[in-house]
């Protein structure tokens, strides 16, 4: 009897359910997993949502500058993300830098 064994799974896809199961169903949870489809590679290295309070969403950002360009483009963060939400609707981005 010859024996077969699988391939190796990517770890990603094993997660993925898990994690979809694991998050927290409220508002930033959900921004939180998707904010890199959103946002890109390029904010989601520098800014990471930590808060949500009343529709307002808190950004933690490396640096003031990365603050002052989320409220640039929060016109165009803002109707993205909410398409994402099924907990929730946001009214304004609003950036802390933390120093990173």
């Amino acid at each position: 009897m010859a024996l077969h064994r699988r391939a190796p799974r990517d770890l990603s896809a094993v997660l993925a359910p898990l994690t979809a199961q694991l998050a927290p169903a409220t508002v930033l949870g959900e921004v939180q997993s998707a904010w890199r489809g959103v946002v890109g590679a390029g904010i989601d290295a520098e800014c990471r949502p930590v808060a949500e309070r009343a529709g307002v969403l808190t950004v933690a950002c490396s640096a003031a500058v990365w603050c002052e360009e989320l409220e640039l483009m929060s016109a165009v963060i803002l109707p993205a993300l909410n398409a994402t939400l099924t907990t929730g609707r946001l009214t304004a981005v609003r950036g802390v830098a933390d120093g990173r």
